[in-house]
């Protein structure tokens, strides 16, 4: 059989016909019916990667109650951390049977709302969600059957979530810090008028940690930025520098806050990390190319993935259990903004504890 032409849309009739086979026998390819044979399938994909065939998904809504799409909603998508971890969960989807639709919050209320919706009104599948403003009370309300995966660091009990052990990673910093000499160690740092879920666990963490260490609270110091942006983190240092804040260390609630840090420390004339040792987290791009190179606690982010879509896989296709949460792994990946003075060499992963 010809392929139809370019212009012309690929129909299952057309596959069915160029691989010699019945109708009901593409369909139960393309629906991936496992009763069909490894031969016949492999026929059938032939036929389908040769003619370019794509099934209707308003087709295979109506005969399967499913579309093949899922969202994948983050507050910021041109920050790091969210932009490698959209970069995972597409990859991996397509091994689940799906493909991903990105959404972006902006951290609202109202798009957090939407992007529930739009699994609700059968757009898609079900929904990987990263919630800002949404409070766990509201996630609980939402119907038990609505194929929902939280990521991060806050989620209701009844909830599927997926996130890192982030007290655990904030202890291991302050070991970390310990071990390499430093004692007076600040972390930038919170928000104005915000304790996010994010700088909970990990603030809580850092007081941990010096609680460990018999660490009195008149040596801690949490910075206050106006922002979460890098600028707003270097003021803050900047400022508490200028005021005359003694320290040696810095453990930063994210990588951009670390840079803003390690701007801040330049300019104030103090070396990094001879003077001042700072460590980031997310470990994401700007952390490697930075100078000098950032140590960071490192999510496995393509771990974070693939449980993710793992438990909303399995929402979508009936199961109605109690929510699950995952702790995926993690490891704080030592460089040269942190090492002790004269330990050169390439990144050193010190891992943490973790359960998946």
């Amino acid at each position: 059989m010809r392929p139809p032409g370019p212009q012309a849309r690929v129909r299952l009739v057309d596959v069915a016909a160029h691989a010699g086979v019945s109708m009901k026998t593409v369909s139960n390819v393309v629906h991936d019916n496992p009763h069909v044979s490894p031969a016949m399938r492999a026929r059938v994909e032939r036929s389908i990667d040769e003619l370019g065939y794509r099934p209707n998904l308003t087709a295979r809504r109506l005969a399967t109650g499913r579309t093949g799409m899922l969202a994948l909603a983050l507050p910021e998508m041109d920050q790091p951390y969210y932009a490698e971890l959209a970069r995972h969960v597409a990859e991996a989807a397509p091994e689940f049977g799906y493909r991903v639709l990105m959404e972006q919050t902006l951290l609202s209320a109202d798009d957090e709302h939407a992007a529930i919706g739009s699994s609700q009104n059968g757009v898609v599948d079900g929904i990987l969600l990263h919630p800002v403003r949404l409070t766990p009370e509201e996630i609980g309300a939402l119907p038990r059957d609505l194929p929902l995966v939280l990521l991060g660091e806050s989620a209701p009990p009844a909830a599927d979530h997926v996130m890192i052990d982030n007290v655990a990673a904030a202890r291991a910093v302050i070991q970390h810090l310990v071990d390499a000499g430093r004692r007076r160690i600040a972390f930038l740092g919170t928000v104005v008028d915000q304790l996010s879920d994010a700088t909970a666990p990990r603030l809580q963490g850092y007081h941990e940690g010096l609680d460990d260490l018999g660490t009195p609270q008149a040596d801690r110091c949490v910075l206050v930025c106006a922002d979460y942006s890098v600028e707003a983190s270097e003021a803050a240092l900047s400022r508490a520098l200028a005021d005359g804040l003694q320290i040696d260390a810095v453990m930063c609630r994210e990588d951009r806050f670390a840079v803003g840090a390690l701007r801040a420390l330049l300019r104030a004339g103090r070396r990094v990390p001879e003077d001042v040792a700072v460590v980031g987290w997310d470990d994401t791009e700007p952390a490697r190319w930075s100078h000098p190179q950032l140590s960071s606690v490192a999510p496995d982010k393509r771990a974070l993935a693939r449980a993710a879509l793992r438990l909303l896989h399995e929402r979508i296709m009936g199961y109605q259990g109690a929510g699950r949460h995952v702790l995926v792994p993690h490891r704080l990946v030592v460089r040269a903004s942190s090492q002790p003075a004269g330990d050169g060499g390439d990144a050193v992963d010190r891992r943490t504890s973790s359960r998946g």
